[in-house]
């Protein structure tokens, strides 16, 4: 199940964040680059103090105790003016809130 998981985020390019069993640490928004075998790729990027580090590391499936992604988010520095709501959806494809008559078919 987490192989078909990571495989599907593989192919979506979908940022994940996983947890190692074995060395107690989480990986934040790492690429699934490569699945093969038991083996899984990840790339990602790390800062340390001043320096960012792209890293390139495999591990192995069952050491991965859990893996995150995220669905979606919203910048805690919007305004609300910055925050899109049902009146910027142009009129035309704007749902009515109101059932209107049915109109009969042929």
């Amino acid at each position: 199940m987490l192989h078909r998981k990571l495989d599907r985020f593989c192919q979506e390019q979908r940022p994940v964040w996983v947890f190692l069993r074995d060395q107690q640490r989480w990986i934040e928004q790492a690429l699934v680059v490569e699945i093969e075998g038991d083996l899984v790729t990840l790339r990602y990027d790390a800062e340390d103090e001043d320096e960012l580090h792209s890293w390139e590391e495999s591990v192995r499936l069952d050491s991965i105790g859990a893996v995150s992604t995220r669905l979606a988010y919203i910048s805690r520095h919007a305004g609300a003016d910055d925050l899109q709501t049902a009146e910027d959806c142009p009129e035309a494809e704007r749902l009515s809130s109101s059932p209107g008559p049915v109109e009969p078919g042929p």
